[in-house]
């Protein structure tokens, strides 16, 4: 191996790839669907909790504070929609 090879080998950069196993989405904007979610069944966080005790009260919808974050997430998503919070429109 002459010097210009060694000093190309030693300056090429590891470029790290997806790994399929964790999301099919990688590099994506996509949303991971929540029963997809690896700490899905654990306890919502308290930005979930706090926006659906908001959404709940302003549909009068009853606030269940022991949803897991992906039940959480999808609450979030059924009471947005019945709000009209947080929803983005395609233009």
């Amino acid at each position: 191996m002459d010097k210009n090879e060694q000093n190309h080998n030693n300056t090429q950069q590891h470029i790290p790839q997806p790994d399929p196993a964790i999301s099919s989405n990688w590099g994506s904007n996509a949303e991971k669907d929540p029963d997809e979610w690896v700490t899905g069944v654990e306890p919502m966080t308290g930005a979930q909790r706090s926006y659906l005790k908001t959404l709940s009260d302003e549909t009068g919808e009853t606030f269940d504070e022991t949803l897991s974050k992906a039940a959480a997430s999808k609450r979030i998503e059924e009471l947005q929609k019945k709000t009209g919070r947080g929803l983005t429109t395609n233009k």
